[in-house]
């Protein structure tokens, strides 16, 4: 994420490069950079003499470079866009990497190229890397999804308080599409100076304060054992909303971090941890030992591979996070 938060920096400052090359299998970094670019670019006078989108199926190296040969007519810069370009032709790229070794100065070319990285082998990848700028995302882990929360509730103007922040976080996960909308849903409905918490998430974006993953594995830690029940029974009641693949990786993540707040200590940032629920996890850690924590974790991964139709017999979805319940209770 540093490298995404350089780059959009340099951007906002004036400071383009002539070509650009996003990859990677985060897309909202891609768009990210994509959309400031062409903000601070491309206004309405302009947009029909010095800005062009291409697509990636039917986008030509010929017709972007034709098109980057141009000078501009109304602004600093001719802008030209490559959307979807995991979809263009491999032998284009060649053609664009003879034109990326020496770019026009008066254009700016962005290629978006996303759910994979591209290639480093390849021709493209090379010149960018002499005359551009090279952007690759992945995904967050799940240790820097609050603090992301948190940055873009602040870029936006928007207090938030940090249950409202472990709910977004529990229940949508790294979808930072999904996220990003949800919190300016958020900055609409909300109040100036306001600040969101649990009834706002549970109001506007549909998250019961009560019945989410956050609340499960939190009944868990302390051992509750009814609570934790009702909860995954709301759960296969709504399969749509709570999703058992995420209801498992949440779980595994939570015993991950109270394994490691016993092994090397309770710095909430080297833990992924809001300091604001420091003291409940080290509450649930006490509750186990490191054995259990690892047995723990293991049950959790024989459960996805059942909720996946390994070794389930007749089980489904309800059956597999029952009886996983079960185990976590008898440790």
């Amino acid at each position: 994420m540093q490298a995404f938060t350089t780059l959009l920096s340099k951007i906002k400052k004036g400071d383009y490069s002539p070509f650009y090359l996003l990859s990677g299998t985060e897309p909202f970094f891609i768009d990210a950079i994509c959309d400031t670019l062409i903000s601070q670019l491309v206004d309405e006078a302009s947009r029909d003499f010095d800005f062009a989108q291409f697509y990636g199926k039917e986008a030509l190296a010929s017709d972007i470079i034709e098109a980057a040969k141009r000078f501009p007519m109304l602004s600093s810069y001719n802008l030209l866009v490559i959307k979807e370009a995991q979809f263009m032709n491999p032998s284009e790229f060649d053609a664009l990497a003879q034109y990326a070794a020496q770019p026009m100065n008066q254009s700016i070319v962005v290629l978006c190229y996303k759910n994979k990285a591209f290639d480093k082998r390849k021709k493209l990848y090379k010149a960018v890397e002499k005359t551009g700028e090279i952007l690759t995302v992945l995904p967050l882990y799940d240790n820097q999804l609050a603090p992301w929360i948190r940055e873009q509730a602040r870029i936006k103007k928007l207090d938030i308080s940090p249950i409202a922040i472990e709910l977004l976080a529990n229940a949508i996960g790294a979808n930072l599409s999904t996220l990003d909308s949800e919190l300016n849903k958020l900055k609409v409905v909300v109040a100036a100076g306001e600040t969101v918490t649990q009834e706002h998430i549970e109001k506007h974006i549909g998250i019961s304060k009560s019945f989410n993953s956050f609340e499960l594995q939190k009944a868990i830690g302390l051992g509750h054992f009814s609570k934790a029940f009702q909860i995954i029974q709301y759960f296969n009641q709504n399969p749509k909303e709570h999703p058992i693949v995420l209801t498992l990786a949440t779980l595994h993540t939570y015993f991950q971090k109270l394994l490691l707040l016993k092994g090397v200590g309770s710095d909430p940032k080297r833990l992924g941890i809001s300091p604001y629920f420091m003291k409940e996890y080290q509450v649930a850690a006490q509750r186990f030992n490191m054995k259990q924590l690892t047995q723990a974790m293991e049950y959790v991964f024989e459960a996805d591979l059942k909720s996946k139709g390994v070794d389930a017999g007749a089980k489904g979805h309800k059956e597999v996070l029952e009886e996983l319940l079960l185990k976590l209770f008898t440790l």
